[in-house]
């Protein structure tokens, strides 16, 4: 009966290894006026164990719909999905990898656009890009860029964090990242093991919150890096982020009115994040609740049998 358990188990781990595998899109938007060119870059294709890598169109309002499939290897190009727009696109070989393509960019073209392929592992997963999205007839203009203290440390206690606000950009998505600098010191890149992050999008907007550990910040600021079809903003904190965490208290009244909506806004952050860190909490609970029960169920189960006595 363990057998089930270890296979269950064989099987998650293959899944989470597939999640954590990603094709890569390099541009998060790309804008064009009507009757211009676009093609859309993917790489990564290494990963790919069968033949075909497979692009997808995704509107706002519908699914995914398949337009066409291209062999990374020789470049032959199949159009057997019956997409509306098949005659639209096109897909050619690079060397990194592939691209969709369209010549005569019009308004209906305005979708997200996905390449996958398949790779093995006990069974065969699909991978992702994680998508361009195409705008036409919209003006690019970079977004607004500001980094404020999310919480202080009544808030968090042996924490500070860090929002950096988005706004007043088009097209509306950003990506962000995070660097620090030590005083005359080099700048450093963050990487997501060396933080905590979590990122909201309104509309018009879009923020992200830095959670750091004060002992070993103090001396360190923080850089906000924001991606963006119209280049790369950045904004930094005046001071280090231990001590950018507590600041002066000031009534909403005596602020600018763009300032109070900025505070509002940090407090729908925080109201947010400490829903989404005990949404975590109950799936856990509901995840270890249903593993144990799994258990016992398989564990008391044995073998029945039905016996039969004759007189």
């Amino acid at each position: 009966m363990l057998f089930l358990p270890a296979a269950a188990l064989c099987c998650l781990c293959s899944a989470l290894v597939a999640m954590a595998a990603q094709l890569i899109q390099d541009d998060l938007t790309l804008t064009r006026r009507a009757g211009q060119s676009v093609s859309f870059s993917c790489r990564g294709l290494d990963q790919c164990e069968l033949l075909m890598v497979f692009w997808y169109q995704k509107k706002d309002t519908e699914t995914f719909s398949v337009i066409l499939d291209i062999d990374p290897y020789n470049g032959i190009v199949n159009k057997r999905y019956n997409h509306t727009q098949e005659d639209d696109f096109s897909a050619v070989k690079t060397q990194n990898g592939c691209e969709l393509q369209i010549q005569t960019v019009k308004l209906s073209h305005s979708a997200t656009y996905y390449c996958n392929c398949l790779i093995k592992g006990s069974h065969i997963y699909l991978i992702f890009g994680s998508g361009t999205k195409l705008f036409v007839d919209e003006q690019v203009v970079k977004p607004v860029v500001s980094v404020y203290p999310a919480a202080s440390r009544a808030h968090l206690e042996g924490k500070s964090s860090l929002l950096c606000l988005a706004s007043a950009m088009s097209p509306p998505l950003v990506q962000f990242s995070w660097k620090r600098q030590k005083k005359n010191g080099p700048l450093e890149v963050l990487t997501p093991a060396e933080f905590e992050q979590l990122e909201l999008r309104e509309p018009g907007r879009s923020a992200s919150i830095l959670l750091l550990h004060q002992q070993e910040n103090s001396t360190y600021k923080y850089r906000c890096c924001v991606k963006h079809e119209g280049g790369t903003v950045e904004a930094q904190t005046e001071v280090p982020a231990a001590a950018a965490s507590c600041p002066p208290e000031r009534e909403p009244a005596d602020l600018p009115a763009l300032q109070q909506a900025d505070l509002l806004f940090q407090s729908q952050c925080r109201v947010k994040l400490l829903c989404v860190l005990y949404t975590v909490l109950i799936v856990k609970s509901l995840v270890y609740c249903c593993g144990l029960s799994l258990l016992m169920i398989l564990r008391n189960k044995g073998p029945s049998t039905n016996c039969t006595h004759a007189d």
